[in-house]
């Protein structure tokens, strides 16, 4: 695991100073405290920060091939490097060292880019032909590694950290309005754009070529034809296909050269995760849990002892408060780069910490709920889409009553979803993250000032997730949520957390659940694997009994409980201070009357809005640490 970074001129007179590279490189220290590397050759310069994990003794980045014509670059894992390296060695390629890098480069000088159908891993990465003056940006299938990029009149710039591009002199920190607007809207900012103006994310499973004069982004891989894709199996067949991947993604994902450990949750994914690993392993196991000081509901850790008597393995612990999340706050948004509604993220900072006193690899189970359908949404949704066809177009006469039932019952999940029955599923599902039922959507959109009004004129933040459920438009409702939250919320709200807050410690996070092998079987599977009945994550579930404990298989899924609602109540004094301060107000966001009416007032008094505040809170810390004058 490593931080990568580079500079390309368009004008291929026009040299590259070792300077430009040496100043990106050291924002990128804590994700390669190891050891660094430059390499500067006329229009380009490449620079590396490294983590050590495989072939400790001669991995050092950049990596040149045999010639010397071509450079590399590389953040991740390729977890079939030694197969693939086995037969580039049979077909004359000479090795200078044992990385799965210079196994890239090799592949790169034999396939160009289709080098990247053959690679399994998590990955960023850059390749520099010098005979060509051609640049070579790519990025893993789903975005479990970032890679940022800028275009300017004269060069293009990428990196593994936004901060990095910032430190270069044609790069300014400008805002992108409607990416303030996307995270408001979606808690983070989906697609290709970031909330800085002109600086993007190469999307997941996408490359990008540059050469004298431009460049030219492309795809190589996506999951949405392999949903479209039977696979025709069986249950039994299903359940025994599905647990030979799961020991084969545990078995690749163990490769390492230094000690790795695991992220226990005592949710399903983890703890499946943990159970395979057992299997495979003879060692002893390592793994690592937070909880949270002063909570009156039960966390994680009750389920994760459990997980840890079972498979005999070292459990470390760790707590924290609400001093220690406010603390860290300032942290949080200087490694998450863009404002995103993540308070789980503090928490993996943390445990993140104390495993780095034991080890510098972790694997967890992120993913596995995007790809065996695990979150009850999925469920509640599918439900009430099929309510809805049932319904035969009398849906708002139905909705009309049912609204009028609920003023005596009080529900709260009939008042978030009876909105949803007037509106198809195209028009609402923006991933996870929001829907017309959330109540802060109207807040905002009411409150925001005309300036700011005008200056988003004519942008839509949904149109990309419009985009993602056209192009699924022939797949089942689940599917069509299952993939439109792959390609946004997946990569650019729940990998982003997991590589930036881990790798602000210097450790390796990796995710077998999200191996593309086990992503494309799943997308295939028909939904009655995944959903039956009222149970979640059915055919997942089913290989696990046995193996995992019934009172984690039975447990109602509860996320990451942080209670940040609770410890913002604890420091109302300092949010208060900070959403009223006249820097904050001056933002022009806002017209901050009406914030304060409709949203402020409210949560000072009554504690309504926790995630609405939070977000204002990380927007103007954000600015504070990236857009203020002096802060770069």
């Amino acid at each position: 695991m490593c931080g990568i970074c580079g500079k390309y001129s368009f004008d291929g007179e026009l040299r590259v100073r070792k300077a430009e590279i040496g100043r990106m490189m050291e924002t990128l220290e804590h994700r390669g405290p190891d050891q660094s590397g430059l390499f500067v050759d006329g229009p380009a310069g490449l620079g590396h920060r490294r983590l050590n994990i495989i072939d400790l003794d001669s991995g050092r980045q950049p990596i040149l091939n045999e010639t010397g014509d071509m450079a590399i670059v590389f953040n991740g894992e390729i977890y079939n490097y030694q197969e693939l390296g086995a037969s580039l060695k049979r077909r004359g390629h000479a090795f200078r060292t044992r990385s799965d890098t210079e196994v890239i480069l090799h592949l790169y000088e034999e396939r160009g880019e289709r080098c990247l159908d053959e690679l399994r891993g998590m990955f960023a990465f850059a390749i520099y032909d010098r005979s060509r003056q051609r640049l070579f940006l790519a990025r893993d299938r789903v975005g479990i590694k970032p890679l940022y990029y800028t275009a300017t009149p004269r060069s293009l710039l990428f990196a593994s950290e936004i901060k990095a591009l910032l430190r270069d002199e044609e790069v300014s920190p400008a805002v992108n309005p409607a990416g303030i607007s996307d995270f408001l809207a979606h808690t983070y900012t989906p697609g290709p754009a970031t909330v800085f103006r002109n600086i993007w994310k190469l999307q997941p499973g996408h490359y990008l070529v540059a050469e004298k004069g431009g460049y030219e982004v492309r795809e190589y891989w996506s999951l949405l034809p392999h949903f479209g894709r039977s696979n025709g199996m069986r249950i039994q067949e299903a359940e025994e296909r599905l647990a030979e991947l799961m020991r084969e993604t545990i078995r690749i994902h163990e490769i390492s050269d230094v000690p790795i450990g695991f992220l226990l949750s005592g949710g399903v994914d983890s703890t499946a995760t943990l159970c395979f690993s057992q299997e495979e392993l003879n060692n002893r196991l390592k793994a690592f849990t937070i909880g949270f000081g002063g909570q009156e509901f039960e966390d994680e850790r009750v389920y994760a002892r459990i997980a840890a008597r079972k498979y005999g393995i070292d459990h470390y612990e760790t707590t924290i408060s609400a001093d220690d999340f406010f603390d860290c706050l300032p942290k949080y948004v200087w490694h998450m780069e863009e404002p995103v509604f993540e308070p789980p993220a503090v928490g993996l900072y943390y445990v993140t910490k104390m495993a780095r006193e034991h080890v510098k690899v972790l694997l967890s189970g992120e993913g596995g709920d995007e790809c065996f359908a695990g979150y009850q949404t999925y469920r509640n949704l599918v439900f009430l889409e099929r309510l809805k066809r049932g319904l035969n177009g009398n849906w708002e006469r139905f909705a009309r009553i049912l609204s009028k039932v609920n003023r005596i019952a009080g529900s709260e999940a009939v008042k978030r979803y009876l909105p949803l029955l007037t509106v198809p599923l195209g028009e609402y599902y923006f991933s996870r993250s929001s829907n017309p039922g959330s109540p802060w959507r109207p807040v905002y959109d009411d409150a925001y000032s005309a300036d700011f009004r005008s200056r988003l004129a004519g942008i839509s933040p949904s149109d990309p997730f419009r985009g993602y459920l056209a192009a699924a438009a022939s797949f089942s409702d689940l599917k069509k949520m299952l993939y439109v939250d792959t390609v946004t919320w997946l990569p650019d709200r729940l990998l982003l957390k997991a590589d930036k807050m881990t790798m602000a410690n210097s450790v390796e996070l990796r995710v077998p659940l999200l191996d593309h092998k086990l992503l494309e079987f799943s997308a295939g599977l028909p939904d009655s694997f995944k959903l039956r009945g009222f149970q979640t994550k059915y055919l997942f579930k089913h290989i696990l009994r046995g193996r995992v404990p019934e009172e984690i298989l039975k447990r109602r899924k509860a996320g990451f409980p942080v209670p940040y609602a609770r410890w913002m109540s604890e420091k109302k004094g300092f949010v208060m201070d900070l959403l009223l301060d006249p820097k904050t107000r001056n933002r022009g966001y806002f017209d901050y009357g009406k914030i304060r009416k409709s949203l402020l007032d409210a949560w000072d008094t009554a504690g309504r809005h926790p995630q609405e505040i939070f977000k204002l809170v990380v927007l103007e810390l954000w600015h504070r640490q990236f857009v203020d004058p002096g802060t770069r």
